[in-house]
């Protein structure tokens, strides 16, 4: 399943100019996907029909997938019904997120509406939900998921309780998604905005951090920027973003050589798939480089995790094998090359065996 990047936006609290222009940005950046609320609609169903509508065939015309975020409230507020989707079908949308549930075959009904729009589900709840709607026959290729966002300081999930709600979904097949929070970003749909994030430990975590970490669980599809607007400079991280293998971000020591700076960056790694908890090696790089040189350096002190170790002269056969310390300790057969910046050492638990992963670098 391809994973996307998404952007959300507001119509009722922002500009339909400025919504154009950042929807352009964020696809310039290969943002494929928005989240659009429709929570807070009060204008009169007319206005609120031409002021949607333009904005997404906007959005359209980009080529990105928009879900709308309603809730009962607006179905009354609107004059409309969950049992006609005509409504979101001519304005354009790809699919309503449903912000309650109903009773399982409700939902699974929606699945199968004439238009072919995704109904997507609230993730952030460890029970059954899903299990229910399924018994139902839903139309699973039609059936999303998404975690909720938490604008109040202290109110997102903490990372146990989103992974067990998480692989609820993912182990069923479901398409997936989340939200991070841009550390720029001060519009969203309430008038509490310390942030939108789904997870409490990404809040005021840099977004290419928090996005590498939810594209590391396995568990999450499609990861969106909560709250408007991110800056172009996360918009950038974020299309720069491997989504689909880690990348740790290292700052390298002075002292490292073309040799190893080739190994480093230039290589595929994998961990070994026998693996051990001292550290992650990268075995298959030291056969490529056994004839390359490379005298020892920054070799003497005690290896930290999150460093980065490569094999000197001194280390026969294990010449030139990468390992990424996981528990500290000493070996001068051993030269440290750098380190995994301290915000990305919260990817290492993710590298399982036989892993990819790969290396870019971090100016210091």
């Amino acid at each position: 399943m391809k994973r996307k990047l998404g952007v959300s936006v507001y119509p009722d609290h922002s500009d339909f100019e400025t919504d154009k222009a950042y929807l352009q940005l964020a696809h310039d950046y290969g943002f494929s996907r928005i989240f659009m609320s429709m929570l807070e609609v009060s204008d009169g169903k007319e206005n609120v029909q031409k002021k949607f509508k333009a904005l997404i065939d906007f959005a359209k015309g980009l080529g990105y997938e928009t879900i709308l975020d309603v809730a009962p409230a607006i179905f009354s507020e609107l004059g409309i019904s969950y049992d006609d989707l005509t409504f979101f079908h001519e304005l354009g949308a790809d699919g309503i997120r449903l912000d309650l549930g109903f009773d399982g075959n409700k939902e699974a009904m929606l699945t199968y509406n004439p238009f072919g729009l995704a109904v997507e589900l609230n993730m952030s709840n460890d029970v059954a939900y899903l299990d229910n709607i399924l018994t139902y026959q839903a139309n699973i290729p039609y059936l999303y998921g998404c975690h909720n966002f938490y604008p109040q300081e202290g109110t997102a999930l903490p990372y146990d309780f989103f992974e067990k709600c998480s692989r609820r979904f993912k182990e069923k097949g479901i398409r997936t998604a989340a939200f991070i929070s841009s550390q720029t970003g001060t519009i969203g749909p309430w008038d509490i905005n310390d942030g939108l994030p789904t997870l409490e430990m990404h809040r005021r975590m840099p977004v290419e951090t928090a996005t590498k970490h939810l594209f590391a669980t396995g568990l999450i599809d499609d990861v969106i920027i909560g709250n408007a607007y991110a800056s172009e400079a996360e918009l950038a991280a974020l299309g720069a973003i491997d989504r689909y293998q880690t990348a740790f971000a290292i700052e390298f020591v002075p002292e490292i050589n073309e040799v190893e700076r080739q190994i480093a960056l230039d290589e595929q790694h994998y961990r070994r798939g026998d693996i051990t908890d001292r550290m992650i090696r990268s075995t298959e790089v030291r056969k490529k480089y056994k004839n390359h040189d490379n005298p020892a350096h920054d070799h003497e002190g005690v290896f930290q995790r999150g460093d980065v170790v490569i094999g000197n002269d001194r280390f026969g056969k294990y010449k030139n094998e990468l390992q990424v310390v996981l528990e500290p300790h000493s070996d001068p057969r051993k030269n440290k090359i750098g380190s995994i910046v301290e915000q990305e050492l919260v990817l290492l638990p993710f590298i399982h065996p036989w892993s990819k992963f790969t290396f870019t670098e971090r100016k210091v």
